[in-house]
């Protein structure tokens, strides 16, 4: 019986033992690098002590150790995304970029003289069409 004067029945309390649901601990390179320079550092019994704080096994230490020796946590600590460009290849993006916006001026460009000749065309035959009719009169 609880304080409140209501039962408690076995159904109610969860089961210390059974997480409700089990996940998966990630760790970032800037853990692992600290972890593992600290671990360096002690000497056996203080290793057990850091493994047992940080709940960690020896397996996931030495995984880790191999990791940062073959420069795999060097790799995982740079930021996500695209390398920074280096200045030949951003003057490369920009001159294709200006190519892009130049062609299509040049485009525009073409259509509004041939839009002009045709313009030119049908105003001369106009004139002329208008200067027989008046000649004819």
């Amino acid at each position: 019986p609880s304080s409140t004067g209501q039962a408690v029945g076995m159904e109610d309390v969860p089961d210390p033992q059974v997480p409700e649901r089990a996940r998966r601990r990630t760790y970032t390179a800037k853990y692992k690098c600290d972890i593992l320079t600290e671990y360096d550092c002690l000497n056996r019994q203080g290793r057990g002590a850091l493994l047992r704080r940080e709940k960690l096994y020896t397996s996931l230490v030495s995984s880790w150790r191999d990791q940062r020796d073959k420069g795999v946590l060097a790799a995982l600590a740079r930021p996500a995304g695209a390398l920074p460009a280096s200045t030949s290849e951003k003057d490369a993006a920009r001159l294709r970029k200006e190519n892009v916006r130049l062609s299509g001026e040049l485009d525009t460009a073409r259509q509004v003289i041939a839009i002009q000749g045709k313009l030119s065309a049908l105003l001369d035959q106009l004139s002329t069409n208008s200067s027989e009719k008046n000649t004819e009169k």
